[in-house]
């Protein structure tokens, strides 16, 4: 079942998280709508790729309004592709929202137990990973590049959770649109260190297509690692969405040659909502 269901032009929600926690607010956007302009015409979230900040504000407040979760409680990182993962209180409201330079620097995931505060990160081909363990009203979100897969970031969320009380049991997880198999080819570098984190998979998610270069199924690998990391395999929904073969919902950094905007991936729990 596809986890994501297109609510209006601007975004995703992850509905059936939704529907069973109320109060939850979860989802990814898409490029449409917003106010950028020329290689980011649409619905752009990142600071970093060239937009115009005041573009890049008025499409944040656009979504900040259709979602009702104000920019104020918003916080954001700058990505590095690595696994740091920050646990997020009501004191770092705000922080990247607005601005790249607030960014939580050198950050790929956010963590919190905290109502009014909405994790982002933004992506445009990388893996979002959503996690949520009810019962304490843990909710994180990871960027998940290859580098930051390999490196194991998904199983870093998971030791975070854990160290916070979670139940392995009780911990549920997204990964959400990203580019598919089909597109995304590594070379032989890349699937070196695959193979280094992979012990007796019963699926290799990737083969080889050409000499030396290979397709790699970046959400198959991330599905694995975090049942490796003791998630239930049913407890893990899997978005079939691909940011590069979709092209008319998503930007795509490789499908544009790292011309892209960059969608968002988000997830809080509204006032007096979460347990």
């Amino acid at each position: 079942m596809e986890p994501f269901i297109l609510s209006s032009k601007e975004y995703f929600s992850i509905k059936e998280w939704m529907d069973r926690f109320p109060g939850l607010e979860a989802g990814f956007t898409s490029k449409n709508g917003g106010v950028s302009q020329q290689a980011f015409t649409g619905l752009n979230f990142g600071f970093h790729v060239g937009d115009e900040q005041g573009a890049v504000c008025e499409n944040r407040l656009l979504l900040s309004d259709k979602i009702d979760f104000p920019l104020s409680s918003w916080v954001g990182a700058e990505q590095t592709h690595d696994t740091r993962i920050a646990r997020v209180s009501k004191t770092d409201k705000g922080r990247g929202s607005d601005a790249y330079e607030s960014s939580f620097s050198g950050t790929d995931g956010f963590f919190t137990d905290e109502k009014e505060i909405l994790l982002t990160l933004c992506f445009a081909d990388c893996v979002p990973l959503y996690f949520i363990e009810p019962e304490l009203g843990i909710i994180g979100v990871a960027h998940a590049g290859w580098k930051g897969t390999v490196n194991g970031i998904g199983s870093e969320m998971i030791n975070k959770f854990q160290q916070n009380g979670a139940n392995i049991e009780k911990i549920y997880a997204v990964i959400g649109p990203s580019i598919c198999k089909k597109c995304y080819i590594v070379d032989e570098r890349v699937i070196s260190l695959v193979k280094n984190i992979l012990d007796g998979v019963d699926i290799l998610p990737y083969n080889q297509v050409s000499d030396g270069q290979y397709s790699l199924d970046l959400k198959e690998l991330n599905r694995q690692i975090m049942v490796k990391a003791g998630i239930k395999a049913e407890n893990i929904l899997v978005s079939e969405f691909c940011t590069s073969c979709h092209s008319e919902h998503f930007y795509s950094h490789r499908r544009e040659h790292g011309k892209a905007g960059r969608m968002m991936a988000y997830i809080g729990w509204k006032e007096d909502s979460r347990p």
